[in-house]
């Protein structure tokens, strides 16, 4: 059985990805992988951690009532977002990865980086990117 692996954010554009995730998980008869990857460091203290955890947990009450199969992966490691998808992405042979968009103006992409550009740039398998309403 393939896999269906999801970067999620709890913004409109992870919520939209979510979504999609299942409708692909259901549509293909896959199990879902949800990655939930955090940088870490001082910034990601108890209190965020509690926050990232609540957040998880309603996701959690979303795949139950969709009735799909599915892993949680919330990571904490200092790796880019991007890293951490593509990876989990592989190690699992992923079918398909299914990432939000959400807009960015140009200096904004320069200077920052794009974790979407650098899945859609990196994965092996094809992915999917849903922009949010």
């Amino acid at each position: 059985m393939g896999k269906v692996v999801v970067g999620y954010v709890p913004k409109p554009e992870g919520e939209a990805a979510l979504a999609r995730a299942i409708a692909e998980a259901q549509l293909r008869g896959s199990d879902l992988v949800v990655v939930n990857s955090h940088r870490g460091g001082a910034g990601f203290d108890k209190e965020a951690s509690s926050q990232a955890d609540a957040e998880m947990d309603a996701v959690r009450a979303k795949l139950d009532a969709a009735g799909v199969a599915f892993e949680i992966r919330q990571l904490v490691r200092g790796f880019e977002p991007a890293e951490d998808l593509i990876s989990i992405a592989e190690a699992n042979s992923a079918e398909l990865i299914v990432i939000g968009l959400r807009r960015r103006t140009p200096v904004g992409k320069l200077i920052l980086g794009s974790n979407a550009q650098r899945v859609l740039l990196d994965a092996h398998c094809p992915v999917l990117a849903v922009k949010a309403d």
